[in-house]
């Protein structure tokens, strides 16, 4: 099984590096920036053997091309469907690739883009900026409507599935979180935890799918009860909410609260 390390880049991204025991080459999930990735492998003496990509933008992109010239143009794997003109091996849903001996299955994810992929395994997914820990990505091209139903993928996945998203997000999420949900006692719990690794400057990540079952108000939005205390000018579509509160309405009224916290 594949094991996972963090490198950090700009000001709160993680670029994930896959190893295995006994094995120099490593697989790195969306290189923002070439310069960390270069300067883990040169600390621990190791070989890339490919890219994978979640999506386009360039904090999951910018590395690229100066990785494959350091690296005699590896492949890199990403969304069949990505304005990223630097992708050699294109994926859509269902598609599977074997990493270090561990095989993924892609999940197409829109919401946050168009092109948003995620790769899964039964026992750890990379969600890009698709599924945050205790949020998810904001809305650049798709719909809410789009990233419920990415979020009602993803619930398909173990619960003990390690969730690696791309950024330290989780204590502002769960900010907003506990404006949602302020008496969840898991989601107190929770934070107090997310508090005190982060004034130890410590990683937060990875999460599991449990653990987003409980305190995330985007994964919990098929809960009537979950927009109990949301703002009326963020209801969105008010009229459809009043006659037909669907899950994927309260996400979307979540979703335009968490805008404008």
């Amino acid at each position: 099984m594949v094991q996972v390390k963090a490198i950090k880049a700009f000001s709160d991204n993680y670029i994930w590096c896959l190893s295995r025991a006994e094995c120099d080459q490593v697989w790195v999930v969306d290189p923002g920036q070439a310069e960390p990735v270069l300067a883990h492998l040169a600390k621990h003496g190791l070989t890339l053997a490919g890219i994978l990509i979640t999506h386009h933008h360039y904090d999951h992109t910018d590395g690229i091309a100066t990785l494959c010239e350091e690296f005699n143009y590896i492949d890199v794997y990403g969304p069949h469907n990505s304005p990223f003109k630097g992708i050699t091996k294109p994926l859509k849903d269902n598609d599977s690739l074997t990493v270090l001996g561990t095989q993924f299955t892609i999940m197409t994810t829109p919401g946050h883009t168009l092109d948003h992929i995620c790769y899964t395994h039964p026992t750890l997914a990379f969600t890009g900026d698709t599924l945050f820990s205790g949020g998810c990505g904001r809305l650049f091209e798709g719909t809410a409507q789009q990233m419920y139903h990415s979020f009602d993928k993803l619930k398909t996945l173990p619960d003990d599935c390690k969730i690696y998203c791309t950024h330290e997000y989780t204590q502002a999420n769960l900010a907003f979180a506990l404006a949602v949900e302020p008496n969840n006692p898991d989601l107190i719990y929770y934070n107090d935890w997310v508090r005190a690794k982060r004034q130890k400057n410590e990683i937060t990540l990875p999460s599991t799918l449990k653990q987003e079952r409980k305190i995330n108000p985007f994964m919990r939005s098929d809960l009537s009860s979950i927009t109990e205390y949301l703002p009326k000018k963020f209801c969105v579509m008010a009229t459809q909410l009043k006659q037909n509160n669907e899950p994927w309405q309260r996400f979307a009224s979540l979703r335009a609260w968490k805008d404008h916290f």
